[in-house]
């Protein structure tokens, strides 16, 4: 499915991009908590890889995507290597790296439904596994450096336009309407949704009658 709405190269190369900047944002998480260079780039892997290989493992594709092409194996220790180096300066594009960020969400959420679909998977499971490839990396991040997962306190959601995404590719998978176009259009709304999340810091629901403004417990 994924190789009829997109050729091979332009599909490689657009997970390479989303593997980069999840590489990017591990490594600098990394920095920020005093890692070593093995920590960095173990952060970076992690960060890159981990919902992309959680959710092959679901579906039996072994050996997962991550160990068949080194290319995937690589990309991050690239990005860990540019962070350990120069740091400073990308912290510094923060922003950019952030807007990167959003789209890789975009694109692992679209390209994880479709794929756990094509493993015979059915609608909702497979948007529960596209969900799961675009932030199941940083949930593993989150658990390694001992914080609780932003999944679980989706700050400026970050889960939720994954969410809606992977709930439209499978919405257009069951009426039969998956194609390029509405392929971007789930990768264009998911986009679009994360930025401006960002942008006007929205955040999901608390529990009912909660204020925001009530501290959280520790």
């Amino acid at each position: 499915m994924l190789h009829d709405l997109f050729p091979p190269d332009v599909q490689h190369a657009l997970d390479l991009a989303g593997i980069f900047v999840f590489a990017l944002a591990g490594a600098l998480l990394a920095v920020r908590k005093n890692f070593d260079v093995f920590g960095i780039a173990v952060l970076a892997l992690v960060t890159a890889l981990g919902g992309g290989l959680f959710r092959d493992l679901v579906i039996g594709a072994v050996p997962p995507a991550a160990f068949g092409q080194l290319s995937f194996f690589v990309t991050p220790l690239v990005a860990a290597a540019i962070v350990f180096f120069l740091h400073p300066e990308v912290q510094r594009i923060n922003r950019a790296i952030n807007v990167c960020d959003a789209a890789g969400l975009a694109l692992f959420c679209v390209t994880g439904t479709t794929k756990a679909y094509e493993y015979g998977l059915g609608l909702t499971a497979s948007a529960a596994l596209g969900l799961a490839t675009a932030v199941g990396g940083g949930v593993l991040r989150d658990v390694l450096v001992n914080e609780v997962p932003s999944l679980l306190r989706d700050r400026e959601m970050y889960a939720v336009p994954a969410m809606v995404g992977a709930s439209m590719v499978a919405v257009f998978i069951g009426l039969e309407v998956l194609n390029a176009l509405t392929t971007g259009l789930a990768i264009v709304t998911t986009f679009v949704l994360r930025l401006l999340a960002m942008r006007y810091h929205w955040r999901a629901p608390l529990a009912w009658n909660r204020r925001s403004a009530v501290a959280e417990e520790p």
